[in-house]
Order: structure tokens, then sequence, then C-alpha cells
């Protein structure tokens, strides 16, 4: 008996050396798959999928899920190729001590396209993140549906896509653009809360160049359709750039220490170093005596919140209206503003989207709104109304009467009009709202408002100039300083600009 007994414990001995063996084996094959993918990836400028996540998250805290996955495709020769992870690398992580779920597309197979099991895992990720209630971090590299299993691949993306709507509002998304993304790999980021595009490597577009020379002759290049500069300038597609990966990291780092984890927590706290009751003397001087002159409302936004930091997004787009996170007393605040330096602070089509979007990312995230106002009323021209001012205009009213997050407007100078009202107003539900002696609260400017209610007067006035600036100066008493508003209750306060950090 004790013979049989140590022949069979030498039999489990072996066959459980065999079962190491072949996980040591099936480890080596990934990990030479990960090293062709370097050496694919390195010719383009570009880091491997897998080695993007890991320098994106903190020193080793990524678990990967799913590594083994292949695809189960025999169409088109695909049999005689099946690579570990089938194009995606997905896992979770941590940035900052705090939990994410990433996922990385990996160019080097198939050229990152999606079929039946890459978005299984990419499925299986998002529904674990939305449970667990951690933000998603997608790395976008790939060239769109895997021609080569049909309709799979276009079931898969649907199924991506509803995943995105189920988690918008409920878990931050991002998505980096590192690469050429091209046709159904758009659309996922698209509904993201926050797009990253890294220049001379990513672009975007839903029909490349090819098919566009094909259809209407036009001659365009990848980076001219797609690249950086194109959706963070004219398309407003993508709300921030980096110069490389590793401004890439930095910059999404930055991002996620604004935001909570998921629509039920706080944002992160950090401890200012900035006193909350320090006044400012440079902002008693930042509004020129001239209400024609413009000014650079991020002089005002530095001296108000803590420490003078602020991550603007959409910085080059739609540039008359400033959008961003803060911090006030060490907590995040969503800030939006007007840009007297830009088109004169108006509001135009561009603008109002631009801002409408950042106010409901912040309801969404429990994140308070300040609102600093310079806004002369929204832009006139034909290209405005035949393209829907009215009705993109009317995004951002919705959006701040919809809000729930404290909302706190400062006026700092003109406030004309449906503008005036659409811009976080007592009247659409701010919570607090205050004003600078600079501010001028009324229905139109005082001079174009003399023009329409003094026309005839002025007509046969003796100096019609002299009289013009009579009127002016009563209207401006009358109906256009802040203490008209503050008599009604339209306004809470009239504070000197330099106390604006203690009051807020």
């Amino acid at each position: 008996m004790t013979g049989v007994k140590n022949l069979q414990q030498a039999a489990n001995s072996d066959e459980e050396r065999s079962k190491s063996g072949h996980l040591a084996d099936y480890r080596e094959q990934i990990e030479s798959q990960r090293d062709l993918a370097r050496e694919k990836q390195s010719g383009r400028g570009k880091r491997s999928a897998y080695d993007r996540v890991i320098a994106l998250l903190d020193d080793d805290s990524f678990t990967e899920l799913d590594p083994f996955v292949r695809h189960r495709a025999t169409q088109f020769g695909m049999e005689k190729s099946q690579p570990f992870g089938d194009g995606v690398v997905t896992g979770f992580g941590e940035i900052d001590g705090r939990q994410v779920a990433a996922f990385s597309q990996d160019f080097s197979v198939f050229g990152g396209s999606l079929g039946e099991a890459y978005a299984e895992k990419m499925i299986k990720l998002m529904d674990l993140a939305e449970r667990y209630g951690c933000p998603i971090i997608g790395i976008n590299d790939s060239a769109g549906a895997r021609i080569q299993e049909g309709v799979e691949g276009l079931a898969g993306y649907g199924e991506v896509f509803f995943r995105n709507v189920r988690a918008s509002g409920v878990v931050p998304q991002i998505s980096i653009i590192a690469g050429p993304c091209a046709g159904g790999a758009v659309y996922s980021p698209a509904m993201t809360d926050f797009i990253f595009m890294v220049e001379g490597i990513g672009q975007m577009f839903i029909t490349g160049p090819d098919v566009i020379k094909t259809v209407t002759g036009e001659t365009v290049t990848m980076e001219d359709l797609g690249g950086a500069a194109t959706h963070s300038q004219t398309s407003g597609v993508a709300h921030f750039t980096a110069t490389d990966e590793d401004d890439l990291n930095e910059q999404v780092r930055h991002l996620l220490s604004f935001l909570p984890s998921n629509n039920l927590d706080d944002a992160p706290y950090f401890p200012p170093d900035d006193d909350p009751m320090r006044e400012s003397e440079d902002l008693d001087r930042t509004v020129p005596e001239n209400a024609n002159r413009p000014y650079d409302m991020h002089e005002v936004l530095g001296e108000v919140l803590d420490e003078g930091e602020f991550l603007e997004v959409q910085q080059q787009h739609a540039a008359n209206v400033i959008a961003g996170f803060g911090r006030l007393d060490g907590h995040s605040v969503g800030v939006v503003a007007n840009q007297p330096n830009v088109l004169a602070g108006t509001l135009d089509i561009a603008a109002s989207i631009k801002a409408a979007r950042f106010i409901r990312t912040c309801d969404a995230f429990n994140i308070p709104i300040v609102t600093f106002v310079d806004v002369p009323g929204f832009l006139p021209g034909l290209d405005q109304e035949y393209n829907g001012i009215i009705r993109h205009g009317s995004k951002l009213l919705y959006a701040y009467a919809e809000a729930t997050v404290p909302k706190i407007t400062v006026i700092t100078r003109k406030a004309y009009g449906g503008a005036y009202v659409v811009m976080c107003s007592k009247h659409i539900g701010a919570d607090f709202n205050v004003a600078w002696p600079t501010a001028e609260i009324a229905v139109m400017g005082p001079s174009a408002a003399v023009g329409l209610v003094f026309r005839r007067e002025l007509a046969e006035a003796v100096d019609p100039e002299a009289r013009r600036s009579e009127l002016v100066d009563q209207y401006e008493d009358l109906f256009a300083s802040p203490y008209q508003a503050a008599s009604r209750g339209y306004i809470d306060d009239v504070i000197s600009p330099r106390s604006t950090r203690p009051w807020l």
C-alpha cells in the first residue's frame, strides 16, 4: 500500500508540475506578444497598449482581467492568428490611491479593431466599474469594427455604447485618443465626459481621407481632418490636448483630482495653504473704467481660486466663455465665466454648447458652480441665427435651471438683456448672487437704450451729443447700476472686488 501511495503522490506531483508548466508557457507567450507590440508601436512613436496602462496608473497597482481571452472567428483565415487578449488590455488599478477601471486598445493586433471577444472584455470592465463606482479611463487606438467578424463587431459596439450611456453621470468617463480612431471607434469617446488627444499621433473621424476623396473629391490629411488641433480648436470634440504621452498622463491625473469617483461621492478635498479670507487689491483695478475696454477674466480667477490653480476645459474652443475646475478652501468647484477679451464676452452657439455641457457635468458629480458674469448679450449675425442660436442658447439656460448643485454668481461688469438672465441669474435658480460696484445690469447697454428710448428727443436737440451723454448718465444711474437690482433682491449684495474670495 505504501508503494501505491508513493506512486500516486508522484503522479499528482507530475500533474501539478505539468499544469504549472502550462501556465508558465502561456505567460511566456503573453510576454512575447507584449514585446512584439512594443516593437511595432515604438516604430509609430507610441507606447504599447499594456505599457500605456502601466504608465498611467500608480506603480504596481494594475490587475489585468482576461489576458487569456482570444477571438473565436474562423473566416478569412482568422483561425490562424489568435493572439492573447484579442487586441485590448482591460483591468483595474489606482491613480493617487483611488480605484479606476482602464482599458487600452492594442493597434498592433488587427489594428486595434473591435470584435466579439474584444467587446466582451470591455463590457465586463464597464459593468464592474459602474457596479463598484469607479471612473472608467479608455485609451483609444483603433481602426473601428473588425471587418472579418462581420455583424458581431457592430453588435459589440452597440453594447459598449449602451454602457457609455448607462454610466453617464454615474461614474466619470475619460477617453484618451492616442492613435487613429475611425468609424465606430469614435462614438464611444464622444459619449464620455472628457476627451484627451495626443498631438501628432491621435486622430478622430467618422470617415477617413480616402472615403472623403472618393465621395466629395476633397483632399485632406488625417491630421487636418481629425487631429488634436482640429478637434480642440474647430470642432470642440476634444477637451484637452497633450504634447506627448507623459504630458497626457499628468493631465489625466490632474483632472481626476477634481472629480469624485462616482455621483454619490464627494470630490477629493485638499487642505489649502491659501487663506480663504485672503483679499486681493488687484481685483479693485481689474475692470477698466471705460466699459468698452476688454480685460482678461483669467486674472480674476487667478486671484480668487486657491493658489490661483485653474484647470481649463476646452481652452482653445469657444474662448469667449471660460469653463474649468478650481478649488475654494480646498473644495472642488466648477467655474464658468464670460471672457471680455474674446468677442467682448458675448455668447454664441459654440460658447453656449460648451458652457451647458460643462454645467451638466458638474451637476452630475455634485460639484458646485461659480459663475463670473461680464456679458453684453448674445452674438448677433446671420450665421448665428441660421445655425440655431435660439435653440443652442437655450441649452445654457436649461443647464443652469436644471442644475441642483450650489450655484453662486458674481457679476463683474456687464449683464445685459437675455444673456443676464441666462448666466445663472437669481431668476433661474442661482442660490447666491453678488455684483461688483462696476456692474451694469440692464435690458441693454446705456448708449443703445438711450438711442432707442430718446430717438426723437435726440434728433431735435440743439447739441445731440451733449444731450446723449446726459441721458446716458441718467440711464446708468436709474437702470444700469447694481443697486437697482439689489433693491429688488435680484442681487444679494454689492461687494468690493477685493473681497470676492472671502465672500465666496
